[in-house]
């Protein structure tokens, strides 16, 4: 008689397996070479028919891996069933390569045969095993697939009839009724008890009592089969039949075996797909577990070999872009810093005035961190010679009296990353000292209006601007409305990067409020850009300077929003000047380390000096006074503030300073030398 050929399976693992494997690998497996449980699914064996020759071509057996294959369960459709799987991902490619795979097979082998002998279990008689191997940066994925089934011997035979049609061996009632059971709920194995035109179906566990006397030939064993081959049954018999031939030796050596193949019932005269044959051979029962095979091969050489998936080419540029961005930020969390909340850093909306030098590193590295949300504000054209500090403009931009740098800056974020949210807005912001016109009254009142909104928008605000003044009105704003504020300014060789103090919350009693950029002066901000040289009017600053503010002012930022107290964190202890002075005091970390107020660095001396300022009760820029003001009029105040010289110094108390300055200089009694 001939031999029972069985056909294997064949992998057919979908881009959203990949897609799953990369997010799970960088947020969830990092560097675990853990072992995982997968699920796959089969169906019954499928074919289409060719149109020229009017015969039917079968399609392999294929087991299907999703995007939901690392879910503990999910929906089958009805004439498939779930196969469970043993997964392992290793870390290098050599560490793929080098693997001790014929261990891991046995492994696998081992554990369905226990489940046989000592469990009389089936529903791990399909398990499978995946090795993998991603490359993240390339979007290649290595994989080898195995299907363990255990080898006969001697081989099992298939009748001189071979494999027939079933309606051949079951009438059409019966074969219905086996269709309805399966339909409504589908086994990978189950048995057929056949009374008259009536065909019953039973789970496997139910084979002791079938099987316990003579096995009667109205007991028929059968599958859903993934083949659609005419003389070769799918792959899961193999294990069923060493199943049946171990439990049941004196009754499994003639198998009635039914290959379930139909989806569905037929129409239009069509015949069923389904095979029946009797299969014969085993020797006995089997004290030991017998040899297994299951290795796929590949399927352009044919050969035991590995497979490569590479899904660069058929990914969408801007997805690919978007998983690329964020990858060396989550490789921090799989050794160095755990605990990194990348998701806050990202969700933190960022607003910077300001698009120039400052602004355009600034929001380079912010795009770094992964931030999605960047806006800009500036009232200035690109020019000349701007494209070679300001990396976020080209020539191009320079032609025809220049773009307006905010909306030309946000644009080139766009091509540099589609997926970022990127906007710039043209605006005057008011300053004091510069009065504003009543023929300009309307749009500024716009302005300021359009500046308010925008601030309740977002998280975090960055003040880059060139001048000091245009630095009051969103200092008031950041204030009120309790916003995180990064300042950073530059000189010729120094600059300062500092977040400003937020207001103390209502619980709290000794809440020690940090400075703003205005709370070490005794003078309020007035005109400084009026009768200015070139070289004043110019920002002259060594060119390496910039960069190290900005990217100083980002760091700041990220740091902060690690910290528990977030906007409130403290800053460290004078004396202390790396995270390691204060570990005992863990109150002064964030999980990046320090959160200094004022940093202010010295690139003449290549120094950077830690400094804590105390928030000035008279300050211009961010006291009650002035904040209790604003909330109340609006933008009556600023119109005030920018159009009457002494307004702000009225508010908060300064005149009365100065005059009692004035007033202990003039009680002074000079000695005259002779």
């Amino acid at each position: 008689m001939p031999v029972v050929q069985f056909a294997p399976f064949s992998s057919l693992v979908q881009p959203g397996f990949w897609h799953e494997l990369t997010r799970l690998k960088i947020d969830v497996l990092r560097l675990s070479d853990e072992s995982l449980t997968v699920s796959g699914t089969y169906s019954v064996g499928r074919s289409v028919r060719d149109r020229e020759t009017g015969q039917d071509v079968a399609l392999g057996c294929n087991l299907v891996l999703g995007a939901t294959a690392f879910e503990q369960s999910s929906q089958v459709p009805p004439m498939s069933v779930a196969m469970r799987g043993v997964f392992k991902n290793y870390n290098t490619v050599e560490e793929f390569k080098a693997a001790d795979k014929a261990t891991t097979f046995n492994d696998v082998a081992n554990d369905i045969w226990r489940s046989i002998v000592e469990n009389r279990d089936t529903s791990k008689l399909t398990q499978f095993l995946l090795l993998t191997f991603a490359d993240l940066k390339k979007y290649q994925y290595y994989y080898w697939f195995a299907f363990p089934a255990f080898v006969a011997k001697p081989a099992w035979e298939i009748s001189t009839e071979g494999w027939g049609a079933a309606d051949h061996e079951l009438n059409a009632s019966q074969l219905t009724s086996i269709f309805e059971s399966l339909n409504a709920q589908t086994r990978p194995f189950f048995l057929v008890n056949l009374t008259g035109d009536v065909a019953e179906v039973h789970s496997m566990e139910r084979a002791d009592a079938y099987f316990a006397n003579d096995a009667p030939d109205s007991v028929i064993v059968g599958f859903l089969d993934p083949s659609a081959s005419p003389d070769n049954p799918g792959w899961p018999l193999r294990n069923l039949l060493t199943y049946l031939q171990t439990l049941y030796p004196s009754k499994a050596s003639s198998v009635r075996v039914l290959c379930w193949r139909d989806g569905e019932l037929p129409v239009g005269g069509r015949p069923w797909k389904s095979r029946f044959g009797i299969v014969t051979g085993g020797a006995g029962q089997q004290n030991a577990k017998p040899t297994a095979v299951g290795w796929e091969r590949h399927p352009a050489t044919n050969k035991l070999a590995a497979r490569m998936a590479d899904l660069a080419p058929m990914m969408d540029p801007s997805r690919l872009a978007d998983q690329a961005v964020d990858l060396n930020l989550k490789l921090m969390r799989w050794r160095i810093i755990p605990s990194l909340d990348l998701e806050k850093v990202a969700s933190t909306r960022c607003l910077l005035l300001g698009a120039g030098t400052l602004g355009c590193y600034v929001a380079r590295t912010l795009m770094g961190w992964g931030v999605r949300t960047i806006t800009l504000v500036d009232s200035s054209r690109v020019s000349f010679s701007n494209p070679v500090r300001q990396p976020l403009f080209d020539f191009e931009d320079c032609l025809n009296g220049g773009k307006p740098k905010a909306a030309c800056a946000a644009e080139h974020l766009k091509k540099i990353f589609p997926g970022i949210n990127a906007t710039g807005y043209n605006m005057l912001i008011p300053m004091p000292g510069h009065p504003i016109p009543a023929s300009s009254t309307e749009q500024t009142q716009k302005d300021v209006a359009l500046l308010e909104k925008l601030f309740d928008e977002h998280d975090a605000v960055f003040l880059l601007m060139d001048s000091r003044e245009s630095r009051w009105l969103p200092t008031v704003l950041g204030a009120a409305k309790n916003k995180i504020v990064l300042n950073a300014a530059l000189g010729f060789d120094t600059y300062l990067v500092m977040r400003h103090g937020a207001r103390a919350p209502v619980s709290a009693s000794n809440f020690q409020r940090l400075g703003c950029y205005y709370c070490n002066d005794i003078v309020a901000p007035a005109d400084s850009l009026t009768d200015r040289t070139l070289d004043q009017m110019c920002t002259v600053t060594r060119p390496g300077l910039a960069p190290i503010a900005a990217s100083t002012a980002v760091e700041l930022m990220v740091s902060l929003l690690q910290h528990p107290d977030g906007i409130r964190a403290p800053p460290p202890p004078p004396q202390s000047t790396t995270a390691n002075d204060v570990a005992s005091e863990s109150a002064y970390n964030s999980v990046l380390g320090l959160v200094p107020h004022q940093l202010r660095g010295f690139l003449a001396q290549f120094r950077t000096l830690p400094v804590t300022g105390a928030a000035f009760d008279g300050c211009t820029g961010c006291s009650e006074a002035v904040i209790d003001v604003y909330e109340k009029e609006g933008f009556a105040m600023v119109l005030r503030a920018c159009n009457e010289t002494g307004y702000l110094e009225a508010i908060t108390g300064l005149d009365k300073l100065h005059m009692e300055g004035d007033a202990a200089l003039e009680s002074v009694e000079w000695e005259e030398d002779e």
